[in-house]
């Protein structure tokens, strides 16, 4: 195959539009909102079931296809989702979003009515995009969530958002470092969309204390779990090393995901303890998840312990826990190469990019239909032909190739 230059502007802008001509138009629903459930060929095999993480990916996708390439179309598209989260997620009394709807013949019927926050963080990036798509509402809106996740979530005693509520904001136990890495993602989108300047001081606190005071207590690596107190969990979903939202083990896609966020962050307000955190987090990354026989990132490794697991050893050692490969931790791990690359103007980082780039030019772009497939075996073969469940819009990839447009 022969590979396009990864380095040009117009190289990624193409591979935009094919993957945007992937959902747009057929992801909208005319009843309400957008169809979530794609097979390889762009068929819709679960008409009903709407998720809050695809509803509002949905708006990122479309606000951003707005600003870059102009077509009223995506605006069109970005207020039905802005609509949809407004009149149908939204629960007018509490103040939650629906985490799971069925949506059949304009009625909707909730499916799961938790409150999560990794939901909401979606729901601050989704108004954030809104407001810089033009959509002049959404500044209410959006204060709006920010005040719900500050009374209901924010922990001003750890400087971390708890993780999930009942219906009736019950908080549960559970903490987990990704619903606050997505909050400092919304919260450094929300500065941009408004130059509110809490929206960046609460960004630079969730980074500082995820990615060095909580790494702290596991080997100054990011750990995905932790108890009520922020104390770790090493058990928490150690038999379930695929949970799509909280995986056992270290997530070298988030360590990539993290670098990309301290540099946007250092972008508005620099301090000298970010880039050499970003490079800490993505040379872990690839040293310890690149697959050197088949190439690409591995989902998960995890340290290696004495059972029971009561404390982390001195020297850390790991293994691959889960070794398929996934669309976004390749998208993300690309994103944060460039970043470096034009942060540092180190060589090393370009090569990264493009041994990463090529992988995924390869093995995950679907080139005759658009998209990219969402897992593969650590063998790079195929698991099954739904190349877009729930959660899954694209905008991994495509927010990866807006990020490296910025730097080209």
């Amino acid at each position: 195959m022969i590979l396009p230059d990864f380095r040009k502007s117009q190289t990624l802008l193409d591979h935009i539009r094919h993957t945007m001509a992937f959902y747009h138009p057929a992801s909208i629903d005319p009843s309400g909102g957008f169809y979530q459930f794609f097979k390889d060929d762009g068929h819709i095999y679960d008409a009903r079931t709407r998720h809050l993480v695809s509803s509002t990916r949905f708006v990122f996708n479309n606000a951003m296809a707005w600003r870059q390439f102009k077509d009223p179309a995506y605006l069109d598209a970005t207020r039905h989702g802005l609509a949809f989260l407004r009149e149908v997620h939204r629960n007018p009394v509490t103040g939650g979003y629906a985490w799971e709807l069925d949506w059949h013949e304009g009625r909707a019927s909730v499916k799961d009515a938790t409150n999560h926050c990794y939901g909401l963080a979606f729901v601050v990036l989704a108004y954030a995009q809104g407001i810089m798509a033009g959509v002049e509402e959404a500044k209410g809106w959006l204060d709006e969530t920010w005040q719900l996740m500050e009374k209901h979530f924010w922990e001003p005693q750890h400087g971390l958002y708890a993780d999930e509520a009942t219906p009736d904001w019950q908080l549960l136990p559970y903490r987990g470092q990704n619903a606050n890495m997505h909050a400092c993602e919304a919260m450094l989108t929300a500065f941009e969309a408004t130059q509110n300047i809490r929206y960046l001081d609460r960004a630079e606190l969730l980074a500082r204390n995820i990615t060095e005071r909580q790494t702290a207590l596991a080997n100054n690596l990011i750990w995905e779990h932790y108890d009520r107190n922020w104390q770790v969990d090493w058990e928490y979903n150690k038999d379930d090393k695929t949970n799509i939202f909280r995986p056992w083990g270290y997530q070298p896609g988030h360590f990539a995901e993290w670098a990309k966020l301290l540099l946007i962050l250092e972008r508005h307000r620099p301090a000298p303890w970010q880039l050499p955190r970003a490079e800490q987090l993505f040379a872990e990354a690839m040293k310890r998840a690149w697959d050197h026989q088949n190439g690409g990132l591995v989902y998960g490794f995890g340290p290696v312990m004495a059972a029971p697991a009561v404390s982390m050893p001195t020297e850390l050692q790991t293994e691959v826990c889960d070794s398929d490969k996934y669309f976004w931790v390749q998208a993300e791990s690309l994103a944060a190469a460039a970043l470096l690359a034009q942060r540092t103007g180190k060589a090393s980082y370009w090569e990264d990019y493009q041994r990463i780039w090529a992988y995924a030019w390869i093995h995950f772009v679907d080139h005759q239909h658009g998209g990219w497939w969402r897992i593969l075996r650590g063998d790079n073969s195929k698991y099954s032909d739904e190349k877009s469940p729930a959660g899954k819009v694209d905008y991994h990839t495509m927010g990866a190739c807006y990020e490296v447009l910025n730097v080209l």
